[in-house]
């Protein structure tokens, strides 16, 4: 599972997502990507399901790239425990993503593969997500 080796603190607050990603919304590694339509946290808990349904679909030829690293903690108090008494104890890491970011990219494998590979991933996210192809792509007829 994804998460930080070290922290500076421990607990960080919620915060807002507002707006859409001004970084990491280009295609920067790979030939093809996903791109969210939303905000929302993503664990690492999912990234790495959706890893493991690219990789698995790939037959682990190509290549791809995770975009996002999950580096917020996130707390929770137990179950059933009264309101108060201070903030829960951490309970795993977020990747905080808002519309236009890209979360997966892939390479070295066709557009129908790659197409497909990214929507078993797409599928494991929280997230509405958008296909997209470099710009300057050319399919290689072998």
């Amino acid at each position: 599972m994804l998460q930080p080796k070290k922290t500076k603190y421990r607990k960080q607050q919620k915060g807002k997502m507002k707006g859409n990603a001004m970084r990491g919304n280009q295609l920067a590694f790979g030939s093809f990507g996903i791109k969210t339509l939303e905000e929302s946290w993503i664990t690492g808990r999912q990234i790495e399901a959706a890893r493991q349904a690219v990789t698995r679909h790939m037959k682990r030829e190509g290549q791809i790239w995770i975009r996002i690293f999950p580096d917020k903690p996130i707390t929770k108090k137990p179950a059933e425990v009264r309101m108060g008494k201070g903030k829960g104890a951490p309970e795993g890491f977020v990747a905080c993503v808002t519309p236009g970011r890209i979360l997966f990219e892939a390479e070295g494998v066709s557009l129908a593969v790659a197409k497909e590979a990214l929507r078993l991933a797409a599928q494991k996210l929280p997230v509405i997500t958008k296909f997209v192809v470099r710009r300057d792509y050319v399919e290689e007829t072998i």
